[in-house]
Protein backbone atom coordinates (compact mmCIF):
# COMPACT_ATOMS: atom_id res chain seq x y z
CA UNK A 1 0.00 0.00 0.00
CA UNK A 2 1.50 3.20 -1.23
CA UNK A 3 1.86 6.02 2.14
CA UNK A 4 0.18 9.08 0.73
CA UNK A 5 1.13 12.89 2.31
CA UNK A 6 -1.10 15.17 4.44
CA UNK A 7 -2.85 18.14 3.18
CA UNK A 8 -1.01 20.71 4.72
CA UNK A 9 -2.30 24.14 4.98
CA UNK A 10 1.14 24.94 2.64
CA UNK A 11 -1.26 22.26 0.12
CA UNK A 12 -4.31 24.02 0.57
CA UNK A 13 -2.96 27.57 -0.25
CA UNK A 14 -1.21 26.58 -3.24
CA UNK A 15 -4.48 25.04 -4.56
CA UNK A 16 -6.36 28.50 -3.68
CA UNK A 17 -3.69 30.38 -6.11
CA UNK A 18 -4.00 27.88 -8.60
CA UNK A 19 -7.15 28.28 -9.10
CA UNK A 20 -10.42 30.64 -9.52
CA UNK A 21 -12.90 28.45 -8.61
CA UNK A 22 -14.26 27.61 -5.12
CA UNK A 23 -12.24 25.36 -2.82
CA UNK A 24 -13.70 23.79 0.18
CA UNK A 25 -11.91 22.35 3.87
CA UNK A 26 -13.10 20.55 6.72
CA UNK A 27 -16.72 20.78 7.94
CA UNK A 28 -16.99 23.42 4.85
CA UNK A 29 -17.64 20.17 2.71
CA UNK A 30 -20.95 18.53 2.17
CA UNK A 31 -21.13 15.58 3.81
CA UNK A 32 -23.40 14.45 0.44
CA UNK A 33 -19.49 14.54 -1.12
CA UNK A 34 -18.53 11.38 1.36
CA UNK A 35 -20.34 8.48 -0.04
CA UNK A 36 -22.18 7.13 -3.51
CA UNK A 37 -25.36 5.62 -4.26
CA UNK A 38 -23.90 2.12 -2.39
CA UNK A 39 -22.52 3.30 1.11
CA UNK A 40 -22.66 -0.39 1.87
CA UNK A 41 -19.07 0.14 0.71
CA UNK A 42 -18.11 2.57 3.39
CA UNK A 43 -18.07 6.93 3.22
CA UNK A 44 -14.57 8.65 3.52
CA UNK A 45 -14.10 12.16 3.79
CA UNK A 46 -11.83 14.44 1.33
CA UNK A 47 -9.66 16.84 2.97
CA UNK A 48 -10.41 19.63 0.28
CA UNK A 49 -13.08 19.74 -2.61
CA UNK A 50 -12.60 22.02 -5.70
CA UNK A 51 -15.51 22.84 -8.04
CA UNK A 52 -12.56 23.07 -11.01
CA UNK A 53 -14.48 24.74 -13.79
CA UNK A 54 -11.57 23.92 -16.63
CA UNK A 55 -8.79 21.60 -17.85
CA UNK A 56 -6.31 24.12 -17.05
CA UNK A 57 -7.59 24.04 -12.73
CA UNK A 58 -7.83 20.59 -13.21
CA UNK A 59 -4.13 20.36 -14.45
CA UNK A 60 -2.83 22.69 -11.63
CA UNK A 61 -4.58 20.78 -8.94
CA UNK A 62 -3.36 17.17 -9.97
CA UNK A 63 0.16 18.81 -10.38
CA UNK A 64 -0.01 20.46 -6.87
CA UNK A 65 -0.94 15.98 -6.02
CA UNK A 66 1.54 14.86 -7.95
CA UNK A 67 4.42 16.52 -6.77
CA UNK A 68 3.02 16.18 -2.82
CA UNK A 69 2.40 12.58 -3.40
CA UNK A 70 -1.39 13.54 -1.80
CA UNK A 71 -4.44 11.14 -3.68
CA UNK A 72 -6.99 12.80 -5.88
CA UNK A 73 -10.39 12.10 -7.37
CA UNK A 74 -12.50 13.20 -9.74
CA UNK A 75 -16.39 12.90 -9.11
CA UNK A 76 -19.40 13.73 -10.91
CA UNK A 77 -22.93 13.39 -9.56
CA UNK A 78 -21.96 11.07 -7.19
CA UNK A 79 -24.13 8.13 -8.55
CA UNK A 80 -22.09 5.46 -8.46
CA UNK A 81 -23.01 1.78 -7.11
CA UNK A 82 -19.04 0.58 -6.37
CA UNK A 83 -17.38 3.03 -4.20
CA UNK A 84 -15.73 4.24 -7.18
CA UNK A 85 -15.91 8.10 -6.27
CA UNK A 86 -15.19 7.74 -2.82
CA UNK A 87 -11.91 9.31 -1.32
CA UNK A 88 -10.87 6.88 1.01
CA UNK A 89 -7.71 7.95 1.74
CA UNK A 90 -8.57 11.48 2.27
CA UNK A 91 -6.99 14.21 -0.02
CA UNK A 92 -7.90 16.52 -3.03
CA UNK A 93 -11.87 15.72 -4.47
CA UNK A 94 -12.33 17.98 -7.66
CA UNK A 95 -16.14 17.96 -8.21
CA UNK A 96 -16.66 17.96 -12.06
CA UNK A 97 -20.31 19.23 -12.01
CA UNK A 98 -19.44 22.72 -12.32
CA UNK A 99 -17.79 21.79 -16.13
CA UNK A 100 -21.41 21.85 -17.54
CA UNK A 101 -21.96 22.69 -20.72
CA UNK A 102 -23.06 21.32 -24.15
CA UNK A 103 -20.30 23.27 -26.09
CA UNK A 104 -21.28 22.65 -29.78
CA UNK A 105 -22.65 20.42 -32.16
CA UNK A 106 -21.09 19.49 -35.42
CA UNK A 107 -24.19 17.85 -37.78
CA UNK A 108 -21.67 16.99 -40.67
CA UNK A 109 -20.05 14.75 -38.82
CA UNK A 110 -23.03 13.93 -36.26
CA UNK A 111 -20.83 14.37 -33.13
CA UNK A 112 -21.36 16.68 -29.98
CA UNK A 113 -18.67 18.43 -28.06
CA UNK A 114 -19.81 18.36 -24.04
CA UNK A 115 -17.87 19.21 -20.90
CA UNK A 116 -17.59 16.03 -18.47
CA UNK A 117 -20.03 17.34 -15.70
CA UNK A 118 -23.08 18.20 -18.27
CA UNK A 119 -26.16 15.15 -17.15
CA UNK A 120 -27.13 12.19 -19.33
CA UNK A 121 -30.75 13.61 -19.17
CA UNK A 122 -29.37 17.54 -20.23
CA UNK A 123 -27.82 15.97 -23.67
CA UNK A 124 -30.73 13.69 -24.56
CA UNK A 125 -33.11 16.08 -24.18
CA UNK A 126 -30.93 18.44 -26.08
CA UNK A 127 -30.56 16.04 -28.72
CA UNK A 128 -34.06 15.50 -29.38
CA UNK A 129 -34.68 19.40 -30.02
CA UNK A 130 -32.41 18.91 -33.40
CA UNK A 131 -33.37 15.77 -34.33
CA UNK A 132 -30.81 13.42 -32.85
CA UNK A 133 -30.13 10.91 -30.27
CA UNK A 134 -27.65 10.12 -28.14
CA UNK A 135 -28.41 6.45 -27.29
CA UNK A 136 -26.87 5.61 -23.93
CA UNK A 137 -29.33 4.91 -21.41
CA UNK A 138 -28.44 3.95 -18.25
CA UNK A 139 -30.94 4.10 -15.77
CA UNK A 140 -29.78 7.10 -13.95
CA UNK A 141 -30.29 10.07 -16.13
CA UNK A 142 -28.91 12.89 -14.02
CA UNK A 143 -25.53 10.80 -13.87
CA UNK A 144 -22.80 13.12 -15.50
CA UNK A 145 -21.32 12.01 -19.20
CA UNK A 146 -17.79 11.98 -17.23
CA UNK A 147 -19.15 9.16 -15.23
CA UNK A 148 -21.05 6.94 -17.43
CA UNK A 149 -17.23 7.32 -19.98
CA UNK A 150 -15.13 6.45 -16.68
CA UNK A 151 -17.89 3.15 -15.99
CA UNK A 152 -18.35 2.75 -19.99
CA UNK A 153 -22.21 3.12 -18.39
CA UNK A 154 -24.75 0.72 -21.04
CA UNK A 155 -28.43 1.21 -19.98
CA UNK A 156 -31.18 -0.22 -21.48
CA UNK A 157 -30.92 0.53 -25.17
CA UNK A 158 -27.74 -1.20 -25.18
CA UNK A 159 -29.02 -4.75 -27.32
CA UNK A 160 -29.56 -2.16 -30.08
CA UNK A 161 -27.17 1.04 -29.81
CA UNK A 162 -23.99 -0.74 -27.67
CA UNK A 163 -22.81 1.10 -24.68
CA UNK A 164 -20.96 4.46 -23.96
CA UNK A 165 -17.90 3.30 -25.11
CA UNK A 166 -19.67 2.76 -28.79
CA UNK A 167 -20.27 6.70 -28.84
CA UNK A 168 -17.33 8.05 -27.54
CA UNK A 169 -15.05 9.51 -30.45
CA UNK A 170 -12.43 11.32 -28.55
CA UNK A 171 -11.58 13.26 -25.41
CA UNK A 172 -9.56 15.66 -23.64
CA UNK A 173 -7.79 14.16 -20.30
CA UNK A 174 -5.32 15.38 -17.45
CA UNK A 175 -3.18 12.57 -16.92
CA UNK A 176 -1.96 12.01 -13.26
CA UNK A 177 1.21 14.19 -13.93
CA UNK A 178 -1.08 17.52 -14.90
CA UNK A 179 -0.49 16.61 -18.51
CA UNK A 180 -3.23 17.68 -21.06
CA UNK A 181 -3.66 15.49 -23.72
CA UNK A 182 -6.48 14.28 -26.42
CA UNK A 183 -7.46 10.80 -27.07
CA UNK A 184 -9.38 9.78 -29.99
CA UNK A 185 -10.65 12.15 -33.41
CA UNK A 186 -13.72 12.75 -34.60
CA UNK A 187 -13.73 9.74 -37.18
CA UNK A 188 -15.16 6.63 -36.88
CA UNK A 189 -12.72 4.24 -37.68
CA UNK A 190 -8.87 4.26 -36.65
CA UNK A 191 -5.91 2.06 -36.18
CA UNK A 192 -3.31 4.44 -34.89
CA UNK A 193 -1.14 2.34 -32.11
CA UNK A 194 -2.74 1.43 -28.99
CA UNK A 195 -6.18 2.70 -28.27
CA UNK A 196 -5.51 4.83 -25.45
CA UNK A 197 -8.88 6.51 -25.06
CA UNK A 198 -10.48 2.64 -24.77
CA UNK A 199 -8.25 2.64 -21.95
CA UNK A 200 -9.57 5.29 -20.38
CA UNK A 201 -13.29 4.75 -20.92
CA UNK A 202 -14.37 1.73 -18.11
CA UNK A 203 -11.28 2.87 -16.35
CA UNK A 204 -13.62 4.50 -13.23
CA UNK A 205 -11.07 7.44 -13.11
CA UNK A 206 -8.16 5.76 -12.28
CA UNK A 207 -6.17 6.75 -15.51
CA UNK A 208 -6.84 10.04 -16.12
CA UNK A 209 -9.76 12.87 -15.86
CA UNK A 210 -11.50 13.48 -18.41
CA UNK A 211 -12.12 17.15 -19.05
CA UNK A 212 -14.02 17.28 -22.65
CA UNK A 213 -15.97 14.65 -24.85
CA UNK A 214 -16.89 14.12 -28.19
CA UNK A 215 -19.39 12.27 -28.70
CA UNK A 216 -21.12 10.21 -31.40
CA UNK A 217 -25.01 11.38 -32.05
CA UNK A 218 -27.33 9.43 -34.84
CA UNK A 219 -30.91 10.80 -35.83
CA UNK A 220 -33.43 9.82 -33.57
CA UNK A 221 -36.23 7.34 -34.52
CA UNK A 222 -39.08 8.40 -35.65
CA UNK A 223 -42.08 5.95 -34.29
CA UNK A 224 -41.26 3.97 -31.19
CA UNK A 225 -43.15 1.39 -29.42
CA UNK A 226 -43.56 -0.59 -26.67
CA UNK A 227 -44.61 -4.03 -25.16
CA UNK A 228 -45.43 -5.43 -21.87
CA UNK A 229 -45.55 -9.17 -22.02
CA UNK A 230 -46.96 -10.72 -19.13
CA UNK A 231 -45.48 -14.72 -18.82
CA UNK A 232 -46.93 -17.30 -16.24
CA UNK A 233 -42.78 -17.90 -15.08
CA UNK A 234 -39.57 -16.13 -15.53
CA UNK A 235 -38.00 -19.70 -16.91
CA UNK A 236 -40.47 -19.41 -19.84
CA UNK A 237 -40.16 -15.20 -19.83
CA UNK A 238 -36.28 -15.46 -20.28
CA UNK A 239 -36.27 -18.08 -22.73
CA UNK A 240 -38.59 -16.08 -24.60
CA UNK A 241 -35.23 -13.41 -25.34
CA UNK A 242 -33.36 -15.59 -27.67
CA UNK A 243 -36.34 -16.23 -30.40
CA UNK A 244 -36.72 -12.59 -30.87
CA UNK A 245 -33.40 -12.51 -31.98
CA UNK A 246 -33.07 -15.50 -34.21
CA UNK A 247 -36.02 -14.06 -35.76
CA UNK A 248 -33.78 -10.87 -36.77
CA UNK A 249 -36.04 -8.83 -35.05
CA UNK A 250 -34.06 -5.87 -33.53
CA UNK A 251 -35.61 -4.51 -30.51
CA UNK A 252 -34.16 -1.16 -28.71
CA UNK A 253 -34.82 -2.53 -25.26
CA UNK A 254 -35.52 -5.70 -23.77
CA UNK A 255 -35.91 -6.05 -19.72
CA UNK A 256 -36.81 -8.77 -17.79
CA UNK A 257 -38.51 -8.54 -14.14
CA UNK A 258 -40.13 -10.71 -11.98
CA UNK A 259 -43.34 -9.96 -10.11
CA UNK A 260 -42.24 -9.13 -6.84
CA UNK A 261 -39.88 -5.84 -8.18
CA UNK A 262 -42.90 -4.67 -10.55
CA UNK A 263 -44.96 -4.72 -7.28
CA UNK A 264 -42.64 -3.23 -4.99
CA UNK A 265 -42.03 -0.24 -7.59
CA UNK A 266 -45.61 0.21 -8.42
CA UNK A 267 -46.41 0.91 -4.86
CA UNK A 268 -42.81 3.27 -4.46
CA UNK A 269 -44.51 5.53 -7.85
CA UNK A 270 -48.09 4.51 -6.73
CA UNK A 271 -49.24 3.55 -10.51
CA UNK A 272 -50.46 -0.03 -11.61
CA UNK A 273 -49.76 -0.67 -15.18
CA UNK A 274 -48.61 -4.04 -15.12
CA UNK A 275 -51.07 -7.19 -15.27
CA UNK A 276 -51.34 -9.49 -12.18
CA UNK A 277 -53.80 -12.12 -13.41
CA UNK A 278 -54.72 -12.72 -17.05
CA UNK A 279 -57.41 -15.63 -18.38
CA UNK A 280 -56.85 -16.94 -14.53
CA UNK A 281 -53.57 -17.36 -14.86
CA UNK A 282 -51.42 -15.37 -12.15
CA UNK A 283 -48.48 -13.48 -13.52
CA UNK A 284 -44.99 -14.43 -12.42
CA UNK A 285 -42.52 -12.02 -14.84
CA UNK A 286 -42.64 -10.12 -17.56
CA UNK A 287 -40.58 -8.81 -20.76
CA UNK A 288 -40.69 -4.97 -21.62
CA UNK A 289 -39.76 -4.73 -25.15
CA UNK A 290 -39.45 -1.50 -27.18
CA UNK A 291 -39.00 -1.90 -30.75
CA UNK A 292 -38.14 1.95 -33.01
CA UNK A 293 -38.58 2.80 -36.45
CA UNK A 294 -38.91 5.72 -39.82
CA UNK A 295 -42.83 5.13 -39.79
CA UNK A 296 -45.49 3.55 -38.41
CA UNK A 297 -46.01 1.17 -41.14
CA UNK A 298 -42.59 -0.60 -40.23
CA UNK A 299 -43.53 -0.66 -36.71
CA UNK A 300 -46.62 -2.54 -37.27
CA UNK A 301 -44.76 -5.17 -39.22
CA UNK A 302 -42.51 -5.88 -36.45
CA UNK A 303 -44.90 -6.00 -33.85
CA UNK A 304 -47.06 -8.22 -35.54
CA UNK A 305 -44.05 -10.75 -36.40
CA UNK A 306 -42.92 -10.15 -32.48
CA UNK A 307 -46.45 -11.08 -31.61
CA UNK A 308 -46.29 -14.42 -33.24
CA UNK A 309 -43.00 -15.18 -31.72
CA UNK A 310 -43.93 -14.14 -28.45
CA UNK A 311 -46.81 -16.06 -28.31
CA UNK A 312 -45.41 -19.24 -29.82
CA UNK A 313 -42.83 -18.54 -26.82
CA UNK A 314 -45.31 -19.04 -23.33
CA UNK A 315 -46.47 -15.22 -23.55
CA UNK A 316 -49.96 -15.20 -22.15
CA UNK A 317 -50.67 -11.97 -23.75
CA UNK A 318 -49.49 -8.66 -25.18
CA UNK A 319 -50.03 -5.25 -24.38
CA UNK A 320 -49.33 -2.77 -26.73
CA UNK A 321 -48.00 1.15 -25.56
CA UNK A 322 -48.15 3.02 -28.81
CA UNK A 323 -48.49 6.35 -27.54
CA UNK A 324 -45.81 8.66 -25.45
CA UNK A 325 -48.00 8.74 -22.51
CA UNK A 326 -48.86 5.19 -22.63
CA UNK A 327 -44.78 4.45 -23.32
CA UNK A 328 -43.72 7.14 -20.68
CA UNK A 329 -46.39 4.94 -17.95
CA UNK A 330 -44.91 1.16 -19.29
CA UNK A 331 -41.27 2.41 -18.43
CA UNK A 332 -42.37 4.34 -15.23
CA UNK A 333 -42.37 1.10 -13.25
CA UNK A 334 -38.67 -0.56 -14.48
CA UNK A 335 -37.28 2.99 -14.18
CA UNK A 336 -37.80 3.11 -10.30
CA UNK A 337 -36.71 -0.15 -9.57
CA UNK A 338 -33.32 0.94 -7.74
CA UNK A 339 -35.46 3.63 -6.03
CA UNK A 340 -38.70 1.09 -4.86
CA UNK A 341 -35.72 -0.99 -3.16
CA UNK A 342 -33.85 1.59 -1.59
CA UNK A 343 -37.09 3.63 -0.23
CA UNK A 344 -37.81 -0.45 1.72
CA UNK A 345 -34.69 -1.50 2.54
CA UNK A 346 -32.41 -0.71 5.18
CA UNK A 347 -29.36 -2.79 4.14
CA UNK A 348 -28.17 -3.14 0.57
CA UNK A 349 -25.73 -4.60 -1.93
CA UNK A 350 -26.29 -5.28 -5.77
CA UNK A 351 -23.99 -6.80 -8.53
CA UNK A 352 -24.39 -6.25 -12.28
CA UNK A 353 -23.09 -9.41 -13.09
CA UNK A 354 -23.17 -10.37 -17.11
CA UNK A 355 -23.83 -13.86 -18.59
CA UNK A 356 -24.37 -14.90 -22.54
CA UNK A 357 -27.87 -14.37 -23.12
CA UNK A 358 -28.80 -17.90 -23.55
CA UNK A 359 -27.62 -18.39 -20.77
CA UNK A 360 -29.92 -15.74 -18.15
CA UNK A 361 -32.58 -18.33 -17.65
CA UNK A 362 -30.45 -21.03 -16.54
CA UNK A 363 -28.33 -18.34 -14.28
CA UNK A 364 -31.11 -16.38 -12.33
CA UNK A 365 -32.49 -19.69 -11.59
CA UNK A 366 -29.41 -20.78 -9.91
CA UNK A 367 -29.17 -17.44 -8.09
CA UNK A 368 -32.87 -17.69 -7.02
CA UNK A 369 -32.11 -21.39 -5.87
CA UNK A 370 -28.75 -20.28 -4.17
CA UNK A 371 -30.71 -17.27 -2.07
CA UNK A 372 -32.69 -20.04 -0.32
CA UNK A 373 -29.49 -21.00 1.77
CA UNK A 374 -28.86 -17.51 3.23
CA UNK A 375 -30.67 -14.79 5.27
CA UNK A 376 -31.52 -11.93 3.28
CA UNK A 377 -34.07 -11.33 0.39
CA UNK A 378 -32.62 -11.38 -3.45
CA UNK A 379 -34.62 -9.46 -6.01
CA UNK A 380 -33.42 -9.56 -9.82
CA UNK A 381 -34.34 -8.01 -13.08
CA UNK A 382 -32.12 -6.82 -15.76
CA UNK A 383 -31.50 -5.98 -19.43
CA UNK A 384 -32.61 -9.59 -21.35
CA UNK A 385 -31.71 -8.37 -24.34
CA UNK A 386 -27.10 -8.01 -23.49
CA UNK A 387 -27.52 -10.73 -20.50
CA UNK A 388 -26.43 -7.81 -17.89
CA UNK A 389 -28.51 -8.73 -14.88
CA UNK A 390 -29.02 -6.76 -11.53
CA UNK A 391 -29.42 -9.03 -8.46
CA UNK A 392 -29.86 -7.39 -5.13
CA UNK A 393 -29.11 -8.21 -1.67
CA UNK A 394 -31.93 -6.48 0.70
CA UNK A 395 -32.44 -7.18 4.91
CA UNK A 396 -34.38 -5.57 7.28
CA UNK A 397 -33.39 -7.28 10.14
CA UNK A 398 -30.42 -8.10 9.84
CA UNK A 399 -26.65 -6.43 11.40
CA UNK A 400 -25.07 -4.62 9.35
CA UNK A 401 -21.89 -7.24 10.29
CA UNK A 402 -23.42 -10.23 9.35
CA UNK A 403 -24.93 -8.92 6.15
CA UNK A 404 -21.57 -8.20 4.72
CA UNK A 405 -19.89 -11.03 5.72
CA UNK A 406 -23.23 -13.30 4.33
CA UNK A 407 -23.53 -11.27 1.11
CA UNK A 408 -19.69 -11.67 0.32
CA UNK A 409 -20.34 -15.43 0.49
CA UNK A 410 -23.17 -15.03 -1.97
CA UNK A 411 -21.60 -12.92 -4.18
CA UNK A 412 -18.58 -15.28 -4.80
CA UNK A 413 -20.53 -17.75 -5.37
CA UNK A 414 -22.56 -16.20 -8.01
CA UNK A 415 -19.74 -14.32 -9.43
CA UNK A 416 -18.20 -17.81 -9.88
CA UNK A 417 -21.00 -19.50 -11.55
CA UNK A 418 -20.91 -16.58 -13.91
CA UNK A 419 -17.48 -17.23 -15.06
CA UNK A 420 -18.06 -20.61 -15.36
CA UNK A 421 -21.17 -19.70 -17.84
CA UNK A 422 -18.83 -17.72 -20.05
CA UNK A 423 -19.93 -14.15 -17.81
CA UNK A 424 -18.01 -11.64 -16.38
CA UNK A 425 -18.22 -9.59 -12.70
CA UNK A 426 -20.11 -5.64 -14.02
CA UNK A 427 -21.69 -5.21 -17.38
CA UNK A 428 -22.40 -1.28 -16.67
CA UNK A 429 -21.50 -0.76 -12.75
CA UNK A 430 -17.97 -1.25 -13.02
CA UNK A 431 -15.76 -2.47 -9.80
CA UNK A 432 -14.66 0.52 -7.92
CA UNK A 433 -13.88 -0.59 -4.57
CA UNK A 434 -16.53 -2.87 -3.23
CA UNK A 435 -15.69 -5.19 -6.31
CA UNK A 436 -12.32 -5.02 -6.57
CA UNK A 437 -11.37 -8.41 -4.70
CA UNK A 438 -13.59 -10.29 -6.84
CA UNK A 439 -11.99 -8.63 -10.03
CA UNK A 440 -8.64 -9.86 -8.38
CA UNK A 441 -10.23 -13.90 -8.03
CA UNK A 442 -12.14 -14.32 -10.97
CA UNK A 443 -10.19 -12.48 -13.45
CA UNK A 444 -7.05 -14.02 -12.44
CA UNK A 445 -2.92 -12.67 -11.62
CA UNK A 446 -2.30 -12.67 -15.61
CA UNK A 447 -4.99 -10.52 -16.02
CA UNK A 448 -4.59 -8.31 -13.47
CA UNK A 449 -1.07 -7.77 -12.91
CA UNK A 450 -1.41 -6.09 -16.82
CA UNK A 451 -4.10 -3.92 -15.22
CA UNK A 452 -1.24 -2.94 -12.42
CA UNK A 453 1.11 -2.35 -15.05
CA UNK A 454 -1.05 -0.14 -17.08
CA UNK A 455 -1.99 1.70 -13.85
CA UNK A 456 1.45 2.11 -13.36
CA UNK A 457 2.57 3.58 -16.64
CA UNK A 458 -0.43 6.03 -16.52
CA UNK A 459 0.19 7.01 -12.59
CA UNK A 460 3.43 6.49 -11.00
CA UNK A 461 2.43 7.89 -7.79
CA UNK A 462 -0.37 6.09 -7.79
CA UNK A 463 -2.29 9.12 -6.53
CA UNK A 464 -5.41 9.17 -8.99
CA UNK A 465 -8.56 7.68 -6.90
CA UNK A 466 -6.21 4.69 -5.43
CA UNK A 467 -8.12 1.72 -3.95
CA UNK A 468 -10.26 0.90 -6.75
CA UNK A 469 -10.78 -1.21 -9.37
CA UNK A 470 -6.84 -3.17 -8.57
Amino acid sequence: MVNYNSVTDKVIEDIKAAVSCKVYVGEEINIDFFHDEMPIYGEGQPDVVVDVTSAEEVSNVVKICNENKIPVLARGAGTGLTGAGVSRFGGVMLNMQSMNKILSYDEENMVVKVEPGVLLNDLAEDCLTRGYMYPPDPGEKFATLGGNVATNAGGMRAVKYGTTRNYVRSMEVVLPTGEITQFGATVSKTSTGYSLKDLIIGSEGTLGIITELTLKIIPAPKETISLIVPYEDLDTCISTVPQLFKAHLNPQAIEFMEKEIVNMSEIYIGKSTFPKELEGIDIGAYLLITFDGNDEDELNDIIEEAAEVLMEAGAIDILVADTPNKIKEAWAARSSFLEAIESQTKLLDECDVVVPINMIAKYVHYVNERAKDFPFEVKSFGHAGDGNLHIYTCSNDMEKEEFVKEVEVFMKDIYGKAYEMGGQISGEHGIGFGKKEFLKIFEGDVNTELMRGIKKVFDPNMILNPNKVI
